[in-house]
């Protein structure tokens, strides 16, 4: 790996023209970004993940259901799926212009250290939850292990599901058996001590001790980009015409299983179960295990939605083309969201948390709000012809001034 990146880049082209985007990937990860605001704002508002109200009263009961039947979990293995599947739209394209493996290496080499750059940079001064850099981390795993390997490999990812599914299965089982044993407990959250701290600099040394810890949990992500590789590997998202079938039994089967398996947690958070302390952890491991169904049920319901919005060769409509203009600056929306969390529920800067009656309620209108002001801005970047500046620079360092 060292000689690579020493070598420099040697790249047969610079990165994809919007010309050659999808509509899928890009209208998924703009979207999808509202539920990582809910998710993250949640998250903020509350010091806690996952963000839910731990002595929920009247709408927050409803708005716990929501959010872990829904966000919770469920939002961030989209994005690993779509991570795995962009790799292999970048590693096709540098072949198709003639690239030759060593130099396709280089470049996801390179791109994967500056991910983690930037995913070190983000969770030490803005927000520990960060996955750019767990994202960069497997992408350099993933470069060297299994990219560039043959079919007769990459046809074992999707098995992973069918493992995911026997998993869940055998959590279900433990935590219907030991719902109504011991005394009841309360909701089950971890403590997000950075968000507490008193001043920026104490969250600033808060956030380096808990932002390594948080990323290495993350690493067995690589999983969920296997899938996705193995997706683009077949061109789904891109010829979703082609895939009809899979697409509806991949959306239909991931959130059935998904709102299912996280029924109990989502229930029991709004207040309207009861689970004993011996239930406790295998009714979050469940939730939280499923999650990952829940990525490819939204995954495969973008790939269907883009099919019937580009059947017959329709332009997509203004909203559409709005939240697909995130999508395309999806690291730019993504940090734009933590520095608004950092000004707006940190206790040196404006506390909204701590001023209002509901953090969790007020934190989902933000979170709404946010997103809007992230779409205006990346429309008003595509009319202009600008790329993110996250992205403006990612691409720099990767593929130097070209």
């Amino acid at each position: 790996m060292t000689a690579d990146l020493q070598e420099g880049p040697r790249i047969a082209r610079g990165p994809v023209d919007s010309a050659e985007r999808a509509l899928a990937p890009d209208l998924a990860r703009g979207a999808m970004l509202l539920f990582i605001a809910l998710a993250n704002a949640a998250g903020y508002f509350l010091a806690s993940a996952p963000g839910v109200e731990t002595d929920p009263q009247g709408l927050e009961r409803h708005y716990n259901v929501f959010m872990v039947e829904f966000v919770h979990a469920r939002a961030f293995p989209l994005f690993a799926i779509m991570f795995g599947y962009g790799l292999v739209q970048l590693a096709r394209r540098q072949e198709r212009a003639g690239a030759d493996p060593g130099q396709v290496r280089s470049v996801l080499l390179r791109r994967g250290v500056w991910l983690t750059v930037f995913g070190a940079v983000h969770g030490v001064l803005l927000y520990s939850g960060d996955f750019l850099g767990a994202y960069g981390l497997i992408g350099i795993a993933f470069t060297l292990i299994l990219l560039q390997r043959s079919d007769k490999v990459h046809r074992f990812a999707p098995w992973y599901l069918a493992v995911g599914l026997v998993y869940v299965l055998v959590l279900a089982a433990m935590a219907l058996a030991s719902l109504g044993s011991g005394a009841t407990s309360a909701v089950s959250v971890t403590a997000f001590p950075s968000v507490r701290a008193a001043t920026y600099l104490d969250s600033v040394a808060e956030r380096a001790a808990e932002w390594p810890v948080h990323t290495l949990t993350l690493l067995p992500m690589i999983l969920m980009v296997w899938v996705g590789s193995w997706a683009a590997r077949r061109r789904v998202l891109e010829e979703p015409a082609r895939h009809l079938r899979l697409l509806g039994f991949a959306a239909v089967g991931g959130l059935a299983i998904a709102l299912s398996a996280g029924l109990p947690m989502a229930l029991h958070s709004g207040g309207f179960i009861e689970v004993g302390a011996d239930a406790t952890a295998p009714v979050r491991m469940l939730y939280e295990t499923s999650g990952f169904f829940g990525g490819v049920g939204y995954v495969a319901l973008f790939g269907l939605l883009a099919h019937a919005l580009t059947r017959g060769r329709k332009a997509p409509g203004a909203v559409v083309t709005a939240v697909s203009a995130l999508g395309q600056r999806s690291l730019t929306g993504y940090l734009f969201q933590s520095v608004a969390w950092l000004v707006l529920a940190m206790p040196f800067t404006f506390a909204l948390g701590d001023r209002v009656g509901s953090p969790l309620l007020v934190s989902g209108a933000c979170a709404v709000l946010v997103w809007l002001a992230s779409v205006v801005g990346a429309e008003l970047m595509r009319r202009g012809g600008y790329r993110g500046p996250a992205e403006t620079l990612l691409r720099r360092l990767v593929y130097g001034r070209r």
